[in-house]
């Protein structure tokens, strides 16, 4: 499996979306020790994913969020999960 999540940082109050074939895998790696973009938010939290039976599908739905560059869709799309 395949998968297009969206991170949150409360101590940035950012998200950070991202596609991976290891969810939680992912997120140990971004709330390790290490330096760019993401070890400056730790802890992060899965605020939402889509699983995906193939590569091409999830990384192209992570390009797709990422061209929104709006805090305002990424918020409504995690809150449609939670309902």
């Amino acid at each position: 499996m395949y998968y297009c999540c969206i991170l949150y940082s409360e101590s940035l109050d950012r998200y950070y979306v991202g596609a991976s074939s290891e969810l939680e895998g992912r997120l140990t790696r971004h709330n390790a020790a290490h330096s760019g973009f993401t070890s400056k938010g730790q802890p992060w939290r899965i605020a939402y994913f889509e699983e995906y039976s193939d590569k091409e599908t999830a990384f192209s739905r992570e390009r797709q969020l990422k061209k929104w560059k709006s805090r305002k869709m990424i918020e409504q799309l995690c809150l449609s999960r939670q309902k």
